[in-house]
């Protein structure tokens, strides 16, 4: 067995510089000011269009023409064009008008329709769509006139339509409810693509839809896919996001998002994540760790978006299939070499040490981009100062000082929309696919442009025509073409007449896409009720493409789990002597995440939706094993601090919750970090309740959940606050601890050498009884004088169950007369807080008092609350 194809298999379940046509720089280029320094520099001012087009570099050939700028367009985030080719573009007009981001959330963006009227490409129509929108986000046209919209703030899609023929949208129906949506605008959905299966995608989204006729919209839960700003698919309908949270790029293409989120070790060539821009401005969040001191140019992701898998005709062939994306920060576009091997996808920079499109114009910002119905490529840049939301420019932190620097904040209220052609190549004709007939939008299905075969067949099944069933057929069997044979396939399933005799013959297709999508179309067939097409779908497993092989895998896990694990388990016996393969099979084959009988249901609940909110956001900076996302070229960095054994995270609740709140600034046990940990407070407080038990108990961690209640509470505490909090002053949400710890005269009733583990400020060490809890067993501290004393806080660490099954506190004033009991209750899981009034003692003894065969009594850390400490303090700490 080929052990790259087996490979996959296994994870699933769980050099031509361009030719320069730019002047020179118009970006400062000189070299990085002392560290803290940022002296002021002449302030960066916008160019007009034409000037702008000087400062591209380009492949030699290729070019860039203007389609659009202001004032037609200001703030554009994305473009789409409808079936005969008319542009939507939807413009985020309050976006960062100034470096605090004031009045973002105003309702006074749109979407704007543009089109020409003599077809000869140049668009020469302007009009407002939909005026009045809350930063809208995402847009597909569906019949004509007929647009879909999603704005900022919501999951709510709505259909706007123009029913007199205007240009302007007179009538607005709520197609699909999805309620409200919180987070950082930079941390909700994009994309709402129309995929080749017929389903509609977008990003962070858990989910998809699927149109219906005349019902409304289907939902189904998916993978997490992890993508941010943009989406694509690819001509087999996979696909394709970037992730800029993690700096990671391009993430989860090995399978298509609805069977698993997969990412391998060598999935990319060496330093693909190393960019080569040409601006030389450092206004990179991440801060020195990010950019070239000798010229300051960005050396790294950090914002990629705007994916797009070139599918086109009328530029060079060999940029087909081609995945692009854009890194704004960096003024640039990547353009990426995509090989499959033996089931195995891989991607490579088509360039050493550059890039396919680099511009000297420090406020170019590529945000978005797509293969157009004239088969070039349509770029959507921004066109401004300040790219990152008001979360990451906050007075004081590094990038706003940038910001400072070159005035970059005044540079707003633009845009522009570039189409890139090539000498060799003349733009296609405008499409009529809106006046075109049913059979002839069958025949487009074998067009050369990979926009014209999408429209075609989504048109063709929101019309659902029936009659042409038979030459869909037809071509899905006779033509020349295997994309368009894929093509109508996906159509007929489309149409709902998709059938098994049809599937069978295409499994057996001589090109392996074709066999492929047949599997994934026999998946419609197999959840309506043929059950006989799983032995198909399996047999494929072995088929001798890799790709094949992968998709009848990821099929058999999707239709029939128990089923599945026996082609699993064949693979896993043909791993034999190789330890990765082994690996990620016994993986894949572990049961899901389940939560213990000590969770209540409505816990559980909480824990399964924070487990979901991590892995579409939280996992970017912090790694899905809580352990942190390494730093590429920075051995044992870390973007952001770890979650796993995080005294912060499994500490008091009101600390934690705070943290997602606010933020958190500064170093973390004496590391600073790249990733800054940003306010989530837009988020509703069950969001908040959900992610924080969810970590609190998770990656080792143990701790009690967080209610929703408590959130609300501590919102009302923090709301004269808006700065993030530091370490040291989350310190102040809970009493003062004691210190003085090793001077502590300890003792304890089992185990009594092991004490000094419980107060050596180590968590992976631990004081234990050695034996089951059983009542009478005690551990008693003495202090060198008296203190006022108002509880105590044990910690369980790993030792998952290791609590007290009951407990009392007495107090001593001697360190030998036992005299008064001040506490009693039973212990928690992770942390046992122990509170009573302040009392004056020399000696604390806590007893334990219930029973657990099998298990003992162990105390990772324990800590005595100074009854010094109290409210008002913490409340003028809140309040900073």
């Amino acid at each position: 067995m080929n052990l790259r194809k087996t490979a996959l298999l296994a994870a699933l379940f769980q050099s031509v510089l361009p030719a320069v046509h730019a002047a020179e720089s118009v970006a400062p280029k000189a070299a990085a000011p002392a560290e803290d320094s940022f002296p002021k520099q002449p302030s960066i001012v916008g160019l007009s269009p034409s000037e702008t087009l000087k400062t591209f570099q380009l492949p030699k050939g290729y070019h860039m023409e203007l389609v659009l700028s202001e004032p037609d367009i200001k703030e554009p985030v994305t473009a789409v064009f409808d079936g005969n080719g008319r542009m939507f573009v939807a413009e985020m007009r309050s976006y960062m008008q100034d470096a605090d981001g004031s009045n973002e959330h105003a309702a006074n963006s749109r979407v704007s329709l543009h089109w020409s009227s003599k077809g000869d490409g140049k668009l020469d129509k302007h009009t407002v769509f939909i005026d009045n929108l809350l930063l809208p986000r995402m847009i597909l046209p569906l019949g004509p006139g007929q647009l879909l919209v999603n704005e900022t703030d919501t999951q709510d899609i709505y259909l706007y339509e123009d029913t007199t023929g205007s240009g302007v949208a007179d009538k607005k129906t709520l197609w699909f409810e999805g309620g409200p949506r919180g987070g950082n605008l930079e941390h909700q959905q994009s994309g709402l693509i129309w995929g080749m299966d017929n389903w509609l995608y977008m990003t962070y989204n858990n989910w998809r839809l699927r149109w219906q006729p005349g019902a409304a919209p289907l939902k189904e839960p998916i993978a997490a896919n992890g993508g941010q700003w943009g989406l694509a698919q690819d001509d087999y309908g996979k696909p394709w996001i970037v992730n800029a949270g993690g700096e990671r790029g391009p993430m989860n293409f090995q399978t298509h998002i609805l069977y698993a989120g997969v990412n391998l070790k060598n999935q990319f060539s060496e330093e693909y994540s190393q960019v080569w821009p040409l601006v030389g401005i450092a206004d990179v969040q991440g801060g020195e760790k990010r950019f070239r001191p000798e010229d300051k140019t960005l050396n790294h992701f950090t914002a990629t978006c705007g994916t797009e898998v070139f599918r086109g005709d009328r530029l060079p062939a060999d940029l087909r299939g081609d995945l692009l994306f854009s890194e704004p920060v960096g003024r640039l576009v990547r353009r990426s070499k995509v090989e499959v091997k033996d089931g195995v996808t891989t991607l490579k920079n088509a360039y050493d040490k550059s890039e396919f499109i680099r511009s000297t114009d420090p406020l170019s910002r590529v945000v978005n981009m797509n293969t157009a119905p004239d088969g070039t490529l349509y770029l959507v840049d921004m066109y401004r100062g300040i790219i990152q939301e008001g979360n990451w420019v906050k007075e004081g932190s590094y990038l706003r000082k940038v910001v400072g620097q070159y005035d970059l904040d005044k540079q707003v209220s633009m845009g522009r929309i570039w189409r890139l052609v090539h000498d060799d190549f003349k733009p296609g004709p405008q499409p009529r696919l809106y006046d075109a007939s049913s059979a002839e939008l069958t025949a487009i299905l074998e067009h050369p442009n990979g926009w014209w075969r999408d429209t075609a067949q989504k048109l063709l099944v929101l019309r659902q025509d029936k009659a042409v069933v038979p030459a869909l057929a037809g071509l899905a069997t006779g033509s020349k073409n295997p994309l368009a044979r894929i093509h109508a396939l996906w159509t007929l399933e489309g149409l709902g007449a998709a059938d098994a005799a049809l599937v069978r013959n295409a499994m057996k297709d001589g090109d392996a896409q074709v066999r492929a999508a047949a599997i994934r179309v026999s998946e419609t067939l197999v959840k309506a009720g043929d059950a006989t097409l799983f032995q198909d779908i399996a047999a494929l497993a072995k088929d001798k493409d890799g790709s094949v092989s992968l998709q009848a895998m990821c099929s058999a896990k999707l239709l029939n789990p128990n089923e599945a694990k026996g082609l699993l388990q064949s693979c896993l016996m043909g791993a034999t002597g190789h330890f990765a393969l082994k690996e990620t099979t016994m993986e894949m084959l572990a049961p899901k995440r389940s939560w213990g009988k000590e969770f209540t249901g409505d816990q559980k609940n909480l824990l399964t939706k924070g487990n979901e909110i991590f892995n579409e956001l939280c996992f970017t900076c912090h790694g899905a094993d809580g352990k942190g996302t390494l730093v590429d070229g920075k051995p044992g960095l870390t973007l952001a601090p770890p979650l796993a054994a995080s005294r912060t995270v499994t500490g008091t609740k009101d600390a934690f919750v705070a943290v997602l709140l606010r933020g958190l600034a500064g170093p973390v046990d004496g590391k600073v970090y790249d990733a800054q940990m940003v306010s989530m407070e837009s988020n509703d407080d069950q969001w908040i309740a959900a992610v924080a038990s969810y970590v609190r108990n998770s990656f080792g961690n143990k701790a009690d959940t967080v209610s929703s209640k408590e959130v609300a509470a501590l919102r009302v505490k923090l709301k004269d606050r808006a700065t993030p909090f530091t370490i040291p002053e989350l310190s102040e949400f809970g009493p003062k601890v004691l210190h003085g710890r090793h001077e502590w005269k300890l003792s304890a009733s089992h185990n009594a050498l092991a004490v000094a583990k419980a107060v050596d400020n180590d968590p992976a060490t631990r004081y234990d009884t050695k034996v089951s809890q059983t009542p009478g067993m005690w551990f008693a501290i003495e202090f060198p004088k008296e203190e006022l004393v108002s509880g105590l806080i044990l910690d369980e660490g790993v030792s998952g169950g290791d609590f007290p099954r009951g407990y009392t506190v007495e107090i001593s004033e001697d360190g030998a007369n036992w005299k008064r009991k001040v506490a009693e209750g039973k212990g928690e899981r992770g942390i046992t807080n122990i509170a009573f009034a302040p009392v004056k003692a020399k000696a604390v003894r806590i007893t334990q008092t219930g029973s657990a065969q099998g298990t003992f009594w162990s105390i990772h850390e324990l800590q005595v609350l100074d009854g010094n400490s109290s409210p008002s303090q913490v409340q003028a700490s809140v309040k900073k």
